[in-house]
């Protein structure tokens, strides 16, 4: 007998066609609760085309919900509920660092942690359906900046207690899917 997997993590670099595919992974005349994590920036044209693509290729029945409380979602999640696809937790994370004042501290901010934490045990708990969206960035060259170093290790240990709790996690490589667990 084949389960389906309840917490389905799917990691990518930057263009790798991990949203497109955490988007197949579930029904498209279904409803889905659609988390779209980015903040929306009136002084940067080019990010609000990239988040204005993501929401037109959506299909109609789906619901978003910008700048979500993933927390509170995924634990108010039961099993008969519409499922959750949370895209993406980069820039989830992003908005953690930018609230804790991280890229200013020469230290990472008891709250970083804290807070992802928090988001690992809700995904642990979640008795719903839910497929997670982020970004791979540890295999590229070392960021030249401290912020950029921060950055990728904060999502580095993020990804990496994530997929201890998900069923199914997923790697994009040139749109190709490797399936890691």
């Amino acid at each position: 007998m084949i389960v389906a997997a309840r917490r389905t993590l799917v990691l990518g670099g930057t263009r790798s066609g991990k949203s497109r595919y955490a988007e197949d992974l579930l029904p498209a005349d279904g409803p889905v609760r659609y988390c779209a994590t980015a903040r929306r920036r009136d002084d940067d044209a080019e990010w609000a085309a990239r988040i204005e693509a993501h929401r037109a290729r959506r299909p109609p029945g789906w619901t978003t919900v910008e700048e979500p409380d993933l927390v509170a979602l995924l634990r108010g999640t039961g099993p008969g509920d519409d499922p959750l696809l949370v895209d993406d937790l980069a820039t989830w994370l992003t908005g953690v660092l930018d609230d804790a004042g991280a890229w200013e501290r020469a230290d990472v901010p008891a709250a970083v942690g804290e807070r992802v934490a928090e988001l690992v045990d809700a995904v642990a708990g979640c008795a719903g359906r839910v497929v997670l969206v982020s970004a791979e960035v540890g295999l590229g060259v070392v960021p030249g900046t401290r912020a950029g170093r921060l950055f990728r290790d904060e999502l580095g240990a993020a990804n990496t207690a994530l997929a201890q709790v998900c069923d199914e996690v997923l790697l994009l490589v040139a749109g190709l899917p490797v399936q890691l667990k």
